[in-house]
C-alpha cells in the first residue's frame, strides 16, 4: 500500500485531533493529559504551521486515510531561538513499524533544506527505544536528560532530548 506525505487539508484537521487525542489517553509520548476539540486543536495548533517557512506540518496518507503526521514547530518564544525547531512524528499504532515515520521525516528535512534552520530537536518521554532508533537514523544524538520532568498516569517521567544539525 502507497504512502502519500502531503501538505495538510483543512479536512485533515479532525482525524488528526483523534491520532493525537488517542496518545494524550493511552501513552505518556505526550504530556497533554486532557484531550483536545476541534475548537482548541484548530486555534493551538493548527494555525502555526504553513507550507513555507520552518514551522511545517507534513500528513501521511495511506488509502485516503490520514495515518501520521510529522511537525517542525516552534522551539522556544524568544527570538533568538528562531532558528531552532522542534520535531515530532505521530502514527496511528496501527501504521507503526512501515517505514511512515522514515517517509515523514525524509519529507520534513527536505522541505526544511532551504529554510533558516539550524538546529532541530526533539524530546523523548523514556523508555522509547522505537522513537529514539529513528531519530537517530536522522543524525539526532542526545544532548541530555530531564530526570522525572513530567507527571502522567500517577508516576514521574524523564524525558531525553535529542538534537540535530539542519
Amino acid at each position: 500500500m502507497d504512502i502519500i506525505v502531503r501538505l495538510p487539508q483543512a479536512s485533515d484537521l479532525a482525524p488528526l485531533t483523534d491520532l493525537y487525542n488517542y496518545y494524550i489517553l493511552n501513552t505518556t509520548i505526550t504530556f497533554d493529559i486532557t484531550p483536545y476539540t476541534l475548537a482548541e486543536r484548530r486555534e493551538r495548533w493548527w494555525c502555526h504551521y504553513s507550507a513555507k517557512g520552518r514551522h511545517r506540518l507534513l500528513v501521511a496518507e495511506q488509502d485516503k486515510t490520514v495515518v501520521g503526521y510529522a511537525t517542525s514547530s516552534q522551539f522556544r518564544a524568544k527570538a533568538a531561538y528562531d532558528t531552532s525547531v522542534e520535531t515530532s512524528i505521530y502514527l496511528n499504532p496501527d501504521a507503526q513499524g512501515q517505514g511512515i515515520g522514515t517517509q515523514l521525516y525524509q519529507a520534513l528535512f527536505r522541505s526544511l533544506a532551504n529554510e533558516d534552520v539550524h538546529r532541530a530537536y526533539a524530546g523523548i518521554t523514556m523508555p522509547n527505544s522505537v522513537s529514539v532508533a529513528l531519530h537517530q537514523k536522522y543524525g539526532f544524538y542526545s544532548v541530555g536528560r530531564q530526570k522525572e520532568v513530567g507527571r502522567k498516569f500517577g508516576r514521574y517521567w524523564d524525558v531525553e532530548w535529542f538534537e540535530k544539525s539542519l
